[in-house]
């Protein structure tokens, strides 16, 4: 059903990431040259991915086992998300685009938080249905 308390955590999981390709910030070098975009194919991708991963797993609420995986799924692309801008920030130079990243670097980690607890109130869900088929 698609009131359950894991609804809910899945669509803040997708508005955090749209939230991230919205104010995700764009760094320029001293020289002017694009260092990070949003625009990027990887970041797009990335962020586009987990976006829609999260909005499949929300309309799939009469597969539970298959949501769970989905989710594991998400937060795999969530982390390699953060990889990338982990990544990305540590090759950067400079002190002044050090500072200027912003909070769009914890926002897959708000995501994957919300993603586990999804996952919480999935497995809370099939536990419950496997109780009440014991007792038939």
């Amino acid at each position: 059903m698609l009131q359950r308390v894991q609804t809910v955590y899945l669509v803040i999981s997708a508005s955090i990431m749209g939230a991230l390709y919205i104010w995700f910030p764009t760094i320029i070098s001293e020289k002017g040259l694009i260092l990070i975009s949003k625009d990027e194919p990887v970041i797009l991708g990335l962020i586009f991915g987990s976006i829609l991963i999260a909005f499949f797993s929300i309309f799939s609420y009469k597969k539970r086992k298959s949501q769970f995986v989905i989710n594991r799924l998400n937060i795999i692309l969530n982390f390699f998300l953060l990889g990338v801008f982990v990544y990305r920030s540590l090759t950067l130079s400079g002190e002044t685009l050090v500072s200027e990243k912003g909070i769009g670097v914890f926002l897959p980690i708000i995501s994957i938080v919300f993603l586990v607890m999804a996952n919480k109130a999935i497995k809370k869900d099939e536990d419950l249905v496997k109780s009440v088929d014991r007792l038939r």
